[in-house]
Formats: C-alpha cells, structure tokens, sequence
C-alpha cells in the first residue's frame, strides 16, 4: 500500500492543523503527524535563547524596520486611513508584514505578551481597511504606484488582477496573507484576519476557477497558504485551486518563446518549463522551487497524487545528489537566486536563508510522507548551518545569501559588513521570524504505536498519542555533546515504540547520496540505554526502534559519537577539488580570519593532523571550536588553526571566511 493511502484523519496537533473552534470533515493527509510545536516546550540551552532572542529582539525589531520603510503606511494609505503614496521598490513588501505577523502569531501561542497581541489587532484593522470591496488586497496596485514609482518589478497593468506581470508577487503576496491569518485565528481566536484571508481567496477562485482565468503564480507559495486555508475551513475550494495552480505550470516555455526568449529562461527560473508532474531536476529560483516542491507534497499526500509524489522523490534525489550544499544551502547562482547545473557549487554560493527555511518545510513533509530518516537529515544539516547562519545572535542583523567563502572585502549586494540591519527586498528577516518560533514543530511525529524523536534539543513534550498523553521530557548539550537523555513523565502506562533518529553522520553518511563523504570511516557506535541497561537496537529506516510499556521514571539514553570529520567532495564538484571540508556532530566548521592571523581560504590542513575540540562558553554566546595545526605557504612554516561553527562566522572585525580548506 502507498504511504499516502494509509491514513486517514483530522491533524488536530500541528502547525498545519484545523484551528480550535473551527469544523472540519476528515480528510486524507499525511502518513505520519508531526506534534504541534505548541505541545513542545523549550526549556533551556542552545534553541531556547534563540527563541527568546526572535520573541524578544527579532519580530519587534522587525516590525520596527516596516514602519520605518513604510510597509506598514502602505496599508494605511491603501485603506484612505491617511493621505500617502507608496513607498517601496517592491510589491511584495507587504508579504513581509505578514510573515512577521505570522512568526508574531506563533510567539503569543508560547507565551501571553498582551501589547503584541493589540499590536497585531491595529495591523489587521489596516489591512481590512486596504482590502477592496471584491476582496483583492495588494497595496502597491490600489495605490497606483507604477504611475509615480521606479519599482524593480510588480508595476500594475492594465489588463487587470493577476492576470499582468509575471513578476507582479500578487499571488505570492496572498499566499503569506493567508498562512499569517490562520497563524493569527490560531493565537487569537479572533476572526477578523482570517475572514480578510477568505475574501482574498474565495475572488481568486471566482476569477481563476469559475470565469476561467488561466493566471497561476509566478512566485510560488500561494499553493501553500491555500492548503492552510483548507485545513483551517474546511472548504476543498481552496485545495482545489492550490493544485490547479501547480497544474497550470508547464506552459511558459512555448509562451516564452513566442516573446523571443528560446532560451526559456524565465521559464526556468520559476519552475515553468514543463509540467510539475514531468519535472526531474531542480531548475530556477531556489526559493520558488522548494516551496512548490513543499507543496506539491501536500497535495501528494491529501489527495493522494502518485503523480505528483513521484516527481518530488525524483527532484529530492537531484537535489542532494548534486546540488547541495554542505552546509544544506540551496541555489549556487547569484544572477537567479538558485540552483545551476548538476555538480556546479562555487563557493561564493548564494545559498539564500529564505532557501534554507523553504528546504526545511520541504524535507519534512517529505519525511511525513514516507518515514526515512534521511530527509530529517537533510532538514537538520540545513537548520544547524545555513539556516541559523542568517540571524545574529543578537537577533537584529541578517544574511540573505550565505556564502561558504568570504574574501573579506564584498560579499554579493551586502558589501563589507555582510551581516545587514535590513534589505530593501527583506523576505529574508522576515521569514525568519516567522520559522523560529515553530522549531519546535520539527522535534517530534506519531504513527500508529510510533512515537519518532526526530531532533535533539532541551523541552517538555506533551504528545496526544493514541488517545492518551505522552509526557516526553529531553535533555542534552546538543549539538556541542552527544548524549540525549528522555525520560518519561506520565503516570499511566503507554504502549509505544520510540522511533529515535541515528543521524547519517554517524553511520558514516554525511548526506544521503555521494555527493559529500567522510575521509576515513568511523568505528565508532552509538549507544543506548534503556532504564541504565544497554539495549542492543536495530534500525528501521534510519531509526533506532525501542518498543516498551512506557511510564513515569522510564529513561532512554542516547549517545553519539562526536567524533571530527573531515569530508571530500564527488569528484565532479570542480570548486572543492584538493579541499575538505570539516564536520563535528551536525555542525560545519569554517576559518575565519580573526581567529588565524588573517588567513582563511589559504589554511592548508592535513587529513591526518588531529584537531581538538574545546567548548569555549565566553566566546559566541558559548560555542565549541577546533584546534589544531595547518600552515599557508608550507608544512615547514605550520600556523595554529582555530575552526567556529559555519553559522557563528561574522560577528566580530570583518575578515575572511571558508569552510572548503586545501588538503595535504
């Protein structure tokens, strides 16, 4: 039986789930069921300080930089609140207020902040005052701006809504609106958002369903919010048209061509070459891509689409087979923000944070979908490197792209401070708004008597588990130690297996395909205790299975080696020949020029040279760095090497950076 026939059922503990208070028919949906991140508490360390810093720092700060830019006016204006103009470079800046509302959304769900929520309250009654009668809402069209502003893109046409531009991000905007409005039923329980949401939706699918109107996005991520839109209302209308959407792609090519361009490439860039279903490679904006890979799973799995199912199986083996990279980043190119041929991954990587984040949605719906570890493998490579590298510590400076080598001097559009207070285009800051605060939606999944223990970090846990709670509390110092604790915390006994993730890197499989492999192989096992007594486990797609009758007092330990690896590139990625690249535990570690005189790209190691890890809790909000030998110029002139975690790199002096080192 397929994976997507198995189960059938309402989510009712997730992030995707049908808010409180809202009917909903059963539908068929997804295998596995994550456990909603509000049933998983962060209690201390590494994950917990950054949620604090993204509550406390992050999401006002951004909402700071929209009034600043006037993001937020917009909406004002648009609604004849005030007397303005537009102000932007984009019509797509209003997806950013969303985004922030939405991270803002899922923050009150995990802790009371009163000011915030009437803060939000004012943002919607904006945002219904801008909302024209018919339901459109799109600020930079209401007020007319392509009559007085020099926007990139999105300039309005004549020719009517959502049917100009194929850069005019109507669609994309919608999309975020309606992810924000169900985030903000969810938090609230108020309305007034998400009946704005369902106005938008229900004149797209008057003007695209029922007058026929052949537009569909160009910016993929409409399909997405419309599958939380379905989910919270129950009305298949919106799932209905989330698929014809992702039908309609597949077009462009020959349209394309007819404008001149036989090249295709616009039609590349978003993923509109061929039809989602015949598509086989990871082509265009990386962004756009992975979000409509994400999505093309939520159809797979809620209307069983074999089709669509099989095409993103083919498109995830591309991808971490020949393009991506080790720090989990998508898109090589700067020009187009994605991905370039097979094999092809420079250094200067764009790898965008926003790419990161769309990587992470889509690698765990594909886990849901079919149970293998790999995929949360993938997801965490991309979440301990690439993605977190975006935000400061101090959570008010940001990467858009994330390079794996830096020349000290310019980095793309950011110049020499690379880390920045804000971008003109800001998806990047706001996007990461909202995915912080749900991490903790990734930690855990049920299926049948399954209980799988996808990620390693402190928090309480209160899982609906076969119509009984699973109280599941874990411990540890991950990702700088290897030892997991989980005790058990209810009083009743429950039948389960716990499904404990055996990361790839530590069965010698840094990723899941030759793309990336270790230097030497490792000896070393990992081990697991069962109430102080070694249990002796077996894996089941990458997990370790421990069934037991489980009650208050039960303790699983976990220990993984955390051993420092060096790794090697497939021969075909011509920027990595001659070098490696060195891992401990889930972390890549890069040079950085403050730390080795000045040197980074140049620091020549030798496979075989042992590096020593040390924690060093003063330094970078506490990290564990490596230590050992190198040279520049010879092994006759050796320097001391000290190696940061990739995601920790500039936040002191400006200097140079790279992960990918030459070898001896």
């Amino acid at each position: 039986m397929s994976p997507i026939n198995k189960t059938i059922g309402i989510l009712l503990v997730w992030c995707w789930a049908t808010p409180w208070g809202m009917a909903q028919s059963p539908m068929t949906d997804y295998p596995i069921q994550p456990i909603d991140f509000t049933r998983v508490q962060m209690t201390e360390g590494f994950w917990r300080s950054r949620l604090d810093t993204v509550s406390e720092v992050t999401i006002p700060y951004a909402f700071q930089k929209c009034e600043e830019t006037g993001r937020i006016n917009n909406f004002i204006y648009a609604g004849g609140l005030k007397e303005g103009k537009f102000r932007g470079e984009f019509g797509f800046d209003d997806s950013d207020v969303y985004k922030i509302i939405e991270g803002a959304s899922y923050s009150l769900m995990l802790k009371d902040n009163p000011p915030m929520e009437a803060y939000l309250d004012t943002l919607v009654y904006y945002m219904g005052a801008a909302q024209e009668d018919d339901g459109y809402l799109y600020t930079a069209w209401t007020l007319k701006a392509n009559e007085y502003a020099d926007m990139t893109c999105c300039s309005y046409d004549p020719a009517g809504k959502f049917v100009g531009s194929r850069m005019s991000h109507e669609l994309y905007n919608a999309g975020h609106m309606y992810e924000a409005a169900v985030a903000h039923y969810r938090a609230t329980g108020k309305k007034d958002f998400l009946n704005i949401a369902i106005k938008n939706a229900d004149l797209i699918y008057q003007l695209c369903v029922v007058e026929g109107k052949e537009f569909y996005p160009g910016h993929q991520e409409i399909e997405l919010g419309l599958v939380k839109l379905y989910r919270a209302t129950g009305n298949d209308q919106y799932l209905t048209l989330a698929k014809l959407f992702l039908d309609r792609r597949g077009k462009g090519l020959r349209q394309y061509e007819n404008e001149g361009d036989h090249l295709g490439t616009y039609a590349l860039y978003s993923q509109d070459h061929a039809p989602v279903t015949e598509q086989e490679e990871a082509v265009g904006h990386a962004v756009r891509a992975a979000y409509m890979y994400a999505s093309m799973a939520d159809i797979a799995a809620i209307m069983e689409d074999e089709a669509y199912l099989a095409a993103i199986d083919k498109i995830w083996n591309n991808v971490v087979g020949k393009k991506l990279y080790i720090t989990g980043g998508l898109g090589a190119g700067n020009g187009i923000e994605g991905f370039d041929d097979n094999y092809v991954l420079p250094n200067d990587a764009y790898a965008e944070t926003c790419a990161a984040i769309a990587n992470v949605y889509w690698n765990h719906r594909m886990f849901l979908l079919h149970g293998e570890s790999k995929y949360i493998d993938v997801l965490e490579r991309s979440l301990y490197n690439n993605l977190i590298s975006g935000l400061s510590m101090q959570g008010d400076k940001f990467f858009y792209p994330n390079p794996l080598a830096f020349n000290g001097e310019t980095m793309f559009n950011q110049g020499a401070n690379c880390r920045s207070a804000w971008f003109d285009c800001s998806c990047c800051p706001s996007n990461l708004s909202r995915f912080m605060p749900s991490i903790g939606g990734y930690v855990y999944a049920v299926q049948d008597e399954n209980l799988y223990v996808n990620l390693f970090m402190n928090n309480a846990a209160a899982i609906d588990f076969r119509d009984a709670k699973f109280s599941l509390r874990q411990t540890t110092s991950y990702p700088w130690e290897g030892t997991i604790t989980l005790a058990v915390d209810h009083d009743q006994p429950i039948q389960a297996n716990l499904m404990i993730r055996i990361p790839g890197w530590t069965v010698n499989d840094p990723v899941p395909s030759d793309l990336y492999r270790f230097t030497e192989p490792s000896t070393q096992k990992t081990l697991i205790k069962v109430n102080g007594k070694a249990f002796p486990f077996e894996l089941e797609n990458g997990y370790a299975v421990i069934p037991g009758n489980w009650k208050k007092g039960d303790q699983v330990e976990v220990q993984f080696p955390m051993e420092i690896r060096a790794l090697v590139s497939h021969e075909k990625v011509q920027a990595n020949q001659g070098k490696i690249a060195i891992q401990r535990g889930p972390i890549v570690f890069c040079a950085e020029g403050i730390d080795n005189s000045g040197h980074a790209g140049d620091i020549h190691l030798d496979k075989k040279t042992p590096l020593q890890a040390e924690y060093r809790a003063g330094l970078l909000e506490g990290i564990t760095v490596l230590k050992g030998k190198g040279w520049v110029k010879s092994p006759d002139e050796p320097i001391q090497v000290q190696l940061i975690p990739y995601y920790a790199w500039n936040h002191r002096d400006i200097s140079p950076m790279a992960v990918w080192l030459p070898a001896n």
